[in-house]
């Protein structure tokens, strides 16, 4: 894998001004890097799960004039889309790198994940560090500590409100060394998705 992490000028990406300038510099800058780094993670996952894993990443194609204020890798379990399937995430903002367990508003069956994950709150909270951090709208920076969250009543709002989403996952500024190490954030991330698989296999759950 070439995948030599994440630089200055790849957060400063989303300083760029204008939707087709800053697109540009997306796909020149940061999809191969997502290419790189999302097929390995990727081939790890169907490793680890037994079962085949799809890489996508972020086209931002509805987009007709503001520019996206951040992008990323999703990995699932369905070739044609992530949205409507949990998946996970790794992406970019201008300030923090994000990897996510996530869980997002187009879920066709959210109220029974939720209902899945009320039902093992203990497992739930067993199952994930607290310095991870829970965010409930993927389009905002806003996402907090683990130890911060009242963990209930955002999976109840997730269950109740149809817009209401769940990530979980890790947060690492962009000055933080480990982004730029390509070998050290890939185990990280993989370290983290091994983590969170114990809460992937609980959202199928009948």
């Amino acid at each position: 894998m070439k995948f030599n992490g994440f630089t200055n000028e790849d957060f400063e990406t989303f300083t760029i001004d204008g939707l087709d300038e800053r697109m540009e510099a997306i796909r020149g800058r940061i999809q191969p890097k997502f290419h790189e780094l999302g097929q390995a993670l990727t081939d790890d996952l169907a490793s680890l799960l037994q079962k085949e894993m799809f890489l996508h990443i972020a086209k931002h194609a509805r987009r007709t004039v503001n520019p996206p204020k951040d992008t990323w890798l999703a990995i699932a379990d369905n070739k044609r889309g992530y949205k409507q399937h949990p998946h996970f995430q790794v992406g970019l903002f201008d300030d923090h790198l994000f990897i996510w367990l996530a869980f997002i508003y187009e879920l066709p069956n959210k109220e029974k994940i939720a209902k899945n994950f009320l039902e093992h709150l203990d497992k739930v909270v067993e199952i994930t560090p607290e310095e991870y951090y829970v965010s409930l709208d993927h389009t905002k920076k806003d996402a907090k500590p683990l130890h911060e969250v009242d963990l209930k009543k955002s999976l109840e709002r997730f269950r109740d409100v149809k817009k209401a989403e769940f990530l979980i996952g890790r947060h690492f500024r962009a000055q933080d060394p480990i982004v730029r190490d390509g070998d050290k954030l890939y185990e990280v991330i993989r370290e983290t998705y091994e983590t969170l698989i114990p809460l992937y296999k609980l959202s199928f759950d009948k």
